[in-house]
């Protein structure tokens, strides 16, 4: 096991920046399980660390940050019944090239997959598509290390009340070690991208969500204008927009036709609507925008639909939902872009995605979260000495 003392640990983007007391880089479950037992004896905090690419600072601890880095590969996968037990330090592309290796492949995936997937998980990120759940709905079975330092195994046949907790769950239950994932056989996807009026876009909205397997939109602030993307089988889909005019598109497998190669890096801020609500939403953000912050923006605002769920925490818990998400460059400032916007998207009774910047804290989440009494008290049970709390999640859980 490998550790290193005081080192500068920084996200994806470069906004969050800390030293843990100590790194460690357990290689083996047993090795992590002392970890937590040493964090238990000695009252620390624990947190782990995959891929960084969190805007939050959920993993920051001036503690004991562990690194997931040797939990990572294709355990064990089943054809027949579609399900894949892969390590939970694995992100999300070496997932997809692993699966693709066996024949099989991620029901979906996100924009970006370099997040590892026990991260992207437990934050309850998604990706774009009507009919398509959060990267969670594709978990059927979590084994974990918990906060009284047990190696545990828990599956939607047998547990099933405790899943719609761990799934979606900040790593506050515990640090998960393997996922056992339902997937898919390795399939293609053709992509298409078109260029429209942003006031034609919104009008056709919903058989743009209704018809395409994947459908996003980005609207560009300083142009008005947005770029529609649209993933499906080939030959399905969408037929023509007359409305927009196509500029890109290509076929391939769909590891490899879903993500976006990101080179900029950038910080978000994301909150989570009801299909009637997100146009209202979106409307007024972009009224806001150009009235105030279009000269000072260097990206764009991204408009996701995401399928219902039952998992406690997760911003689509209960309601298909629109997920609107801001953007501004790594090297710009975003304060107070975001904290004005924030302000529009808590109007509108939004969820914020866990992985993001947000400013709610437990009293306000509450409110936002139908199971939240429930989900608290299963966190107790598995983290009785409070030792994943951060600041952060203090905040989160406590207020």
């Amino acid at each position: 096991m490998v550790l290193t003392e005081k080192k500068i640990c920084t996200n994806w983007s470069g906004d969050i920046r800390f030293s843990p007391a100590k790194i460690v880089v357990p290689e083996n479950e047993e090795q992590l399980r002392q970890v937590v037992q040493e964090a238990i004896a000695n009252k620390l905090t624990i947190r782990t660390i995959g891929a960084r690419h969190s805007c939050s600072p959920i993993f920051e601890t001036d503690q004991i940050l562990v690194s997931m880095e040797n939990f990572k590969g294709l355990y064990e996968y089943d054809a027949e019944q579609r399900t894949a037990v892969i390590g939970a330090g694995t992100t999300v592309e070496e997932a997809g090239e692993e699966l693709f290796r066996v024949g099989l492949a991620l029901e979906n995936t996100g924009h970006i997959n370099k997040q590892a997937l026990a991260g992207a998980i437990s934050t309850g990120t998604h990706g774009a598509g009507k009919e398509l759940k959060n990267l969670s709905g594709q978990v059927t079975g979590i084994r974990l290390i918990n906060g009284s330092g047990d190696i545990k195994e828990f599956d939607e046949e047998h547990n099933g009340e405790l899943m719609q907790a761990l799934k979606v769950s900040l790593g506050s239950l515990g640090i998960f070690t393997r996922l056992k994932l339902r997937v898919l056989p390795r399939f293609t996807l053709h992509r298409r991208q078109y260029c429209a009026h942003t006031d034609d876009c919104l009008a056709n909205l919903k058989q743009l969500m209704e018809e395409n397997r994947n459908f996003c939109f980005y609207w560009y602030p300083r142009r008005d204008d947005v770029s529609i993307k649209l993933w499906n089988a080939p030959g399905e889909g969408t037929a023509e927009l007359p409305y927009a005019t196509l500029y890109k598109e290509y076929s391939g497998w769909s590891k490899d036709v879903l993500p976006t190669t990101q080179r900029l890096k950038f910080n978000e801020l994301e909150y989570s609507f009801d299909h009637e609500t997100a146009p209202h939403c979106f409307q007024e953000i972009r009224q806001r925008i150009k009235a105030k912050h279009r000269k000072h923006l260097a990206w764009r605002v991204l408009y996701r639909p995401v399928a219902a769920d039952t998992v406690f925490l997760s911003n689509a818990y209960n309601r298909n939902i629109v997920a609107i998400t801001i953007h501004q460059h790594a090297s710009l400032p975003y304060e107070d872009y975001f904290n004005d916007i924030e302000k529009i998207f808590q109007s509108y009774g939004g969820r914020p995605h866990w992985g993001k910047k947000h400013s709610l804290k437990a009293p306000q989440l509450q409110q936002l979260y139908p199971e939240w009494n429930r989900f608290q008290q299963i966190r107790k049970r598995f983290d009785p000495n409070g030792i994943f709390l951060n600041d952060y999640l203090k905040n989160v859980f406590i207020g």
